[in-house]
């Protein structure tokens, strides 16, 4: 079975954690085996999918199929400076193992675990679909930029010093192929999607062009950009609401023509707040099949 990864990101505030969530309940629901993590620290999959999740994989209530994780950072950095040690501990004394503990504690240990764990699910063959859904985009443009810096870092690191700013090299180096790997995973357009969220705003288009032309930097493509919290046309009829449509329409047509060669998509507004299992069915409905379910 191969596993088809789908990330989501876009300025925070867009609707990501929806447009995520809609699009988890839509695979489960056609009976595809799907998880669905949140890699972002204000994270918020408890509150949409009204249950507990946390640092843990959690089966989602009320549908078949779905499973959710939140990456907690603090968490993430513990297992992985443990997973790093656990070798050493029946080779070396205490005194080494606390140096060794020391060198994990540089300044990019926590984001090294943190992406450490985000890979951990692209080497996972257990689901068929895996939907990761990021932290606002400046975040994750980094995260991914990650594995690449650390690559080079610890390459060159292993010819000199042997110190990398996550610990000696010996500890890291089995790390490289798992971050080359990752990166070819993302940079595979058969393997990977990568969608932007935004709202139908001039400021939320300018970031997700600069986003865009960021992800191409690291030989990422973007597979599609959904425009979120769309007035619905039958609603702009007082002059407030038209005045708003029309700007709404205007900024779609321009991403149109921005973005002429990826696909886009619109989401209209909710009368209701967009959580729980049902509401993601009726959005993942609209959003994937391209019109509600009667």
């Amino acid at each position: 079975m191969e596993t088809k990864f789908i990330l989501f990101s876009g300025k925070g505030g867009v609707g990501k954690t929806s447009m995520a969530s809609s699009t988890a309940v839509y695979y489960a629901g056609i009976g595809k085996k799907t998880l669905i993590v949140t890699t972002d620290p204000a994270a918020n999959l408890s509150d949409v999918f009204e249950q507990e999740i946390g640092h843990k994989i959690t089966e989602i209530a009320g549908i078949e199929n779905l499973y959710a994780m939140e990456i907690d950072p603090e968490a993430a950095t513990t297992e992985y400076k443990e997973r790093s040690l656990a070798p050493m501990r029946e080779l070396f004394d205490e005194d080494l193992i606390k140096v060794a503990e020391e060198q994990l504690s540089g300044p990019c240990t926590e984001e090294m675990a943190a992406f450490d764990k985000f890979i951990d699910f692209m080497d996972s063959t257990e689901y068929e679909i895996v939907i990761f859904d990021t932290a606002p985009t400046g975040h994750t443009i980094r995260l991914l930029e990650l594995p690449v810096d650390w690559s080079k870092h610890i390459e060159e690191s292993a010819k000199g010093s042997g110190q990398t700013c996550m610990g000696p090299v010996a500890l890291i180096q089995d790390s490289k192929k798992k971050y080359d790997d990752a990166i070819a995973k993302l940079r595979d357009s058969s393997m990977t999607d990568f969608i932007f969220v935004m709202q139908p705003e001039e400021t939320s288009l300018a970031e997700t062009v600069r986003s865009s032309q960021d992800l191409e930097a690291l030989g990422i493509k973007t597979a599609k950009i959904i425009i979120n919290g769309l007035i619905p046309e039958e609603e702009a009829v007082i002059s407030f609401f038209k005045k708003k449509y029309d700007k709404q329409q205007t900024t779609v047509e321009k991403t149109k023509a921005v973005f002429d060669s990826i696909a886009i998509q619109t989401m209209t507004l909710f009368d209701t707040e967009l959580k729980g299992v049902q509401m993601f069915k009726k959005s993942g409905d609209i959003l994937l099949r391209g019109s509600e379910k009667k």
